[in-house]
C-alpha cells in the first residue's frame, strides 16, 4: 500500500489530490487542513468520482496530524497565499510557522516520509523543512522548477505553432522573479529553439516565464494558479512513486553544486522512489552564471531573514507578544 498525504486543502492541494486519486499514484491518499469541514468534505468530493474517472484510491479527510500515520510521501501546500502585488518571499513570516508544525506532525507520525514541499516561498522553505526534519537531503524537495518549465514550454509551444508535447524547456534558481530559464537548454524534438526564433522572441518568453505566476495572479485578482503547480505535483509524484528517475527542476538542498553551499534551490535532479537520486551539475556560460548567482543571493537573504525571526521569538515571547 503506497500513501501519500497532502497537507493544505486549498485549491492547489485539492487539485493536486483529484490528479494523484485519478491517475491512481498511490492505494491511500489523506487530505490534511486546519478546516476539518473542509478537508472531509473535499476529500468525499474527490472519492465520488472515482465511477467517473475510474480509480479505486482512498481518500480521507480531517485535520489530525495522526492521519499521515505511515504515509511514504507527504506534499505540503498549505500556506498563506500571495496577493496581487506581493512576492513570493512577502509570505515568508506567514507561512514559516506552518512548515514548523507541518515538519513536527511529519517526524511524530511519518518519519520515514519523503517530503515534498510546494508552499511559498518554496527555495526557503524547503531549505526550513530539510533544516527541521533532519532528514537526509535525498528525501526533502521542491516543487517549482517543473511549473516554471512547463510555463515556458507552454509559451514557446504558442509561439511556434509546435505541440507542446516536444517542447523540453529548463529552468534553474530560486522561484521567484530571478529565476533562470536556460534557453540554451530548451528545444523541440531535440532542435534548440534558437532554430524556430529570433532572440528577442525567446528574451521575451523568459521575461513571461519569470512573471508567470503573477501573471495569472493579477488576472485572477482572488486566486492564484492551482491547476499547473498540481500538474507539476503530480509529475514529480509519478517520479517518486514509480521510480521512473525522470530529470526534472528540482528545489534540492545544495552541498557544492552549482558551487552553491547552505542553500536550497532549483536545479536539474534525478527523481526516483528515493525521492532525489542525484543533481546534474550542468556547465553554465559566463552570463547563466551571473543570473544564477544572483538568484542564490535573493534566497540566501530570504534564509537570512527568516534565521533573524527565529532569533527574535525566544525575545518577543519574553514580552508577550
Amino acid at each position: 500500500m503506497y500513501k501519500i498525504s497532502v497537507v493544505g486543502a486549498g485549491r492547489v492541494g485539492e487539485a493536486a489530490a483529484q490528479f494523484l486519486a485519478q491517475h491512481q499514484h498511490c492505494e491511500e491518499l489523506v487530505l490534511l487542513d486546519v478546516d476539518e469541514g473542509v478537508a472531509v468534505g473535499t476529500a468525499l468530493d474527490i472519492q465520488e468520482s472515482a465511477p467517473l474517472f475510474r480509480f479505486d484510491t482512498r481518500i480521507v479527510g480531517g485535520a489530525e496530524g495522526a492521519l499521515m500515520a505511515g504515509s511514504d510521501l507527504v506534499i505540503v501546500t498549505a500556506g498563506f497565499p500571495r496577493r496581487p502585488g506581493m512576492s513570493r518571499s512577502d509570505v515568508l513570516e506567514t507561512n514559516v510557522p506552518i512548515i514548523d508544525m507541518v515538519v513536527a506532525n511529519v517526524l511524530r507520525h511519518a518519519p520515514d516520509a519523503t517530503l515534498l514541499v510546494v508552499t511559498n516561498p518554496v527555495d526557503v522553505l524547503t531549505w526550513r523543512a530539510w533544516e527541521r526534519s533532519g532528514f537526509p537531503r535525498h528525501r526533502v524537495i521542491g516543487q517549482a522548477g517543473v511549473l516554471d518549465a512547463a510555463r515556458m514550454a507552454s509559451f514557446v509551444a504558442l509561439e511556434t505553432g509546435f505541440s507542446a508535447q516536444d517542447v523540453c524547456a529548463m529552468v534553474l534558481g530560486g522561484h521567484g522573479d530571478t529565476m533562470v530559464p536556460l534557453p540554451r537548454y530548451t528545444s523541440v524534438g531535440g532542435v534548440p529553439i534558437t532554430h524556430f526564433m529570433a532572440p528577442e522572441t525567446i528574451e521575451r518568453i523568459v521575461q513571461r516565464t519569470r512573471q508567470g505566476g503573477a501573471e495569472i495572479l493579477a488576472l485572477r485578482q482572488k486566486s492564484s494558479a492551482y491547476d499547473s503547480p498540481a500538474a507539476a505535483i503530480a509529475t514529480m509524484v509519478d517520479a517518486v512513486r514509480h521510480d521512473r528517475k525522470r530529470l526534472l527542476p528540482t528545489v534540492c538542498v545544495l552541498e557544492g553544486e552549482y558551487g552553491e553551499h547552505g542553500i536550497a534551490m532549483g536545479v536539474p535532479a534525478v527523481l526516483g522512489a528515493s525521492g532525489m537520486q542525484s543533481i546534474v551539475d550542468l556547465p553554465l556560460e559566463a552570463d547563466e552564471r551571473e543570473l544564477f548567482v544572483r538568484s542564490a543571493e535573493r534566497v540566501r537573504e530570504d534564509i537570512a531573514r527568516m534565521a533573524a525571526l527565529d532569533a527574535c521569538a525566544p525575545r518577543n515571547a519574553a514580552r508577550g507578544m
